[in-house]
């Protein structure tokens, strides 16, 4: 067994470290020991490494990332160790786990007592909200927080599932971020016979090619979206875009916002789009996508979930006007991973989500790989994986 683990640990914004902790001489209480496959580079990873650290900002949750941190929340690896109480009680679905399974975790662990956690359940808005990889410092034992390290330490109130059988780590690792589009099931629910929210046959228009951007745009297509128009700086990223099924791709670097919305309105009748989701993470893609939206339709902001420090200029008049439902998704459904990892299976031969992995690094390239996963020219998933030599 190993006596010290190898991980990635950012000290402060741009610097990271490979930096090694005591392997668990003791499992946490109900909880186990995850060898680490894969991690992927998240935009919030990208966001903290920059020093943008503030979130849940306005909420009674806020928060900033502490310092020194292991980064890492897009995670799958094989149990290396369990308790006996984690084996019955960690998989979200009642299931048994067992040494060797291959698992993907919720980074986010809730108090189970406050307003939110007994009222709405589903999703982690928990008043006391921490999450791997994110806001929990590697300077407390037993420090392994993180998915840019050889192993994670799994505590009792972390929510565990079971990777299908045969599926491999280069698509279960992308679980919890198809999870995230469970902003579109969101949608959907509003759904009616006066033309509110998703219906089958809509066009969806999506602000942001990058994975979270694609991740939507395969979703909407499985929930019965027509036309799909995406958005980006990066070609590169649209190109990828139209290989997955996009219909229609703009690229920001040779048009204009007029023009962008313009288009939108010609493929639609001079409407507009009936669903426009958010997945860009920059603050001025909102006003965009409040032009590009038609009246009563859908706006998902998905991709802000970080305060960057702008502000942009809205007129609330505009979205009282259009008669506009705008849906703000800070998060995901606990209940969605093995539904998502379900659908990643079913839909593999159609979407070969390993495709969308580009570059995999060594964990002691954490750096180069988060500076990479910056060039959207060029990239589309990074991952780390800290075994590789």
């Amino acid at each position: 067994m190993a006596k010290t683990v190898n991980a990635a640990v950012l000290t402060a914004p741009g610097c990271v470290e490979i930096q090694q902790f005591p392997y668990p001489d003791v499992l946490p209480e109900g909880g186990a020991i995850i060898r680490t496959e894969l991690s992927g580079i998240c935009g919030t990873d990208k966001h903290t490494f920059k020093g943008e650290i503030r979130q849940y900002a306005g909420t009674a949750q806020e928060i900033s990332t502490p310092f020194p941190i292991i980064q890492g929340h897009e995670n799958v690896g094989i149990i290396e160790e369990i308790t006996k109480e984690g084996s019955k009680k960690l998989d979200f679905d009642g299931n048994e786990l067992k040494v060797g399974d291959r698992v993907v975790m919720c980074p986010d662990t809730s108090c189970g007592e406050c307003w939110f956690c007994k009222h709405i359940p589903d999703y982690p808005w928990c008043n006391d909200i921490r999450s791997y990889g994110n806001s929990f410092s590697c300077a407390n034992p037993p420090h392994l927080f993180g998915g840019f390290s050889e192993y994670m330490a799994i505590t009792n109130k972390v929510k565990l599932y079971k990777v299908p059988e045969g599926m491999p780590p280069e698509i279960a690792v992308f679980a919890e971020l198809f999870d995230v589009t469970y902003s579109l099931d969101k949608a959907k629910e509003l759904y009616a016979f006066d033309g509110e929210g998703f219906a089958f046959g809509d066009t969806v228009a999506i602000l942001g090619a990058g994975p979270l951007g694609i991740m939507h745009m395969i979703k909407a297509r499985m929930l019965g979206a027509d036309k799909i128009i995406m958005t980006d700086t990066s070609q590169f990223r649209l190109d990828i875009a139209k290989q997955f099924g996009a219909d229609v791709t703009l690229c920001l670097a040779n048009t204009t916002e007029d023009e962008r919305v313009d288009l939108v309105k010609q493929l639609t009748g001079g409407r507009g789009a009936d669903v426009v989701v958010e997945c860009a993470g920059e603050p001025e893609a909102f006003p965009e996508a409040l032009r590009m939206v038609r009246k009563a339709g859908t706006i998902l902001v998905v991709g802000n979930f970080v305060d960057v420090g702008r502000d942009v200029v809205l007129k609330p008049h505009e979205i009282c006007a259009k008669n506009v439902r705008i849906l703000g998704m800070s998060n995901h459904s606990i209940s969605g991973y093995n539904p998502s990892m379900r659908m990643m299976q079913r839909y593999q031969n159609q979407f070969p989500f390993e495709k969308l992995i580009t570059h995999r690094y060594a964990l002691k390239d954490a750096k180069e790989a988060i500076l990479k996963s910056m060039d959207y020219s060029q990239c589309m998933k990074i991952v780390i994986d800290p075994w590789k030599k």
